[in-house]
This record gives structure tokens, C-alpha cells and sequence, in this order.
């Protein structure tokens, strides 16, 4: 075993307030394309850039074309969790993991059978309407043909923050209280450059910080433990 990831078990095994703060990473062992990498979504060719499509602005003007990209390219429905996703499931239950923070919308965490999981940029699997606010499951975004609308005539939009959109006070306040009153914070699969969800790290004042991330971030220095290796390879041993 390599000793870093020898190191990363012994931790986790002598800490007992952990928070997991993970990114887009943790899912590609799933199948779930990224976004940043060289062969993410970003570096894709469509009519419009997926990070104009992605936004409010995009929606609220060319929805027909917004719910085409959605559709497309965002169902995680019928993706499985990994062993990371179990894993962390299994130190949850356990008692060590407090919380989970993630920049993921595929729900996946929740799938494996996490409860405490703050998920920063919302969840496919949430959906409601813009007018009367009833909300819908994924099933009913997914399966449409066109834009789905609510019986009363509303748009149904998912819950998930696009650009230019704020993120939730409140999943943004447990966030930090959870970082910020554990022993361990791991961040792993996010290259830590998506604002403000970046900032969040600055609130951590425990023991050890852990960064497992195939590339390097800006924030490599601050941490007492790195690993450049898959998050598979390294939560498989817990």
C-alpha cells in the first residue's frame, strides 16, 4: 500500500469528527462525466458554451434549449454509487463522519445510504415549479419531451444553482459549522477553483486536512496530507 494512503487510513481511524467536502471527482468512478478535465463537459462542442446554457439567464431566455442540454447531459438516475460513496456511508454509520459537503447534483451520496450530506449546488432529484412552487421528482424532468410544466401552467425548474444564481444560506451555514467544528476535513475529486464554494475551506480549524485530487490545487499548501491517486484506490482499505 502506498504510505500516503497508509497515512490517510491511520488517520481516519485515530479521528472521530470527520467531514468528507467533495467535487465533481468523486462520481467519474461512476461514470458520471466531469466538468473541468480535458475530457469534461466544458471542452465539448455545442451550439452554445455548456457554461452559458448553464446559467440563469440561459434559462429564463432559450428554456426549450436549456431543458435539451439538461436532459441530455445531466440525468444521473440511472448511475450507481462507487466504493468512495460507500465507504463514506460506512464511517458515517460508524459515528466518525459528521457530514458530508458536496458540489455534486447526482444525489449519489444519498444513494449509498449517507444522511447528513449538504449538497451546495442543489440535486437533480429535486424539481419545482417556478409558479406555485409544488415540487416534482427527477422522473418528471427527465421524461419530458419539451419543457415540463406544473398543472398550474408553471415552469418546472430543477433545483440545482446555475450561474448567476446564489447558493442556499442555509446548506451554505451547516456547511461551514460542520468544516468548521471537525477534527479531519478530507477534500477530495474538486480542483477547488468554483467560488464561493472554494472558500469554505478557510473555516477549518482542526487537525488534519487531507487533499486527494488527481492534479494539483491552490490549496495543496495548506494541507498536511496529499494524495494524487483515484478516490477509489484510496477508500477501498477502509
Amino acid at each position: 500500500m502506498n504510505k500516503h494512503i497508509d497515512t490517510f487510513h491511520t488517520i481516519i481511524e485515530q479521528s472521530n469528527s470527520i467531514v468528507f467536502f467533495g467535487g465533481a471527482g468523486v462520481s467519474t468512478e461512476s461514470g458520471i462525466p466531469d466538468f473541468r478535465s480535458k475530457d469534461g463537459l466544458y471542452h465539448q462542442t455545442y451550439q452554445y458554451p455548456p457554461e452559458e446554457i448553464l446559467s440563469h439567464h440561459f434559462f429564463v431566455q432559450h428554456t426549450e434549449e436549456f431543458f435539451k442540454f439538461y436532459r441530455n447531459k445531466m440525468n444521473a438516475l440511472d448511475y450507481q454509487p462507487n466504493i468512495t460513496h460507500m465507504k463514506l456511508a460506512e464511517l458515517e454509520k460508524k459515528g466518525k463522519l459528521q457530514a458530508i459537503v458536496t458540489q455534486n447534483i447526482d444525489g449519489l451520496h444519498q444513494k449509498a445510504g449517507s444522511k447528513t450530506v449538504y449538497e451546495l449546488h442543489g440535486s437533480i432529484l429535486r424539481n419545482y415549479c417556478t409558479s406555485c412552487g409544488k415540487f416534482y421528482d427527477a422522473k418528471t424532468v427527465f421524461s419530458s419531451t419539451s419543457i415540463p410544466y406544473c398543472e398550474c401552467g408553471g415552469i418546472i425548474k430543477p433545483d440545482v444553482v446555475l450561474y448567476e444564481e446564489a447558493l442556499d444560506d442555509s446548506v451554505i451555514y451547516s456547511a461551514t459549522y460542520a468544516i468548521s467544528h471537525c477534527d479531519t476535513l478530507i477534500i477530495a475529486g474538486t480542483s477547488l477553483t468554483v467560488y464561493p464554494a472554494s472558500s469554505l475551506i478557510q473555516y477549518f480549524k482542526g487537525n488534519h486536512l487531507i487533499l486527494i485530487n488527481r492534479e494539483r490545487t491552490p490549496y495543496d499548501h495548506l494541507a498536511n496530507l496529499i494524495i494524487h491517486e483515484n478516490l477509489g484506490n484510496v477508500f477501498q482499505y477502509i
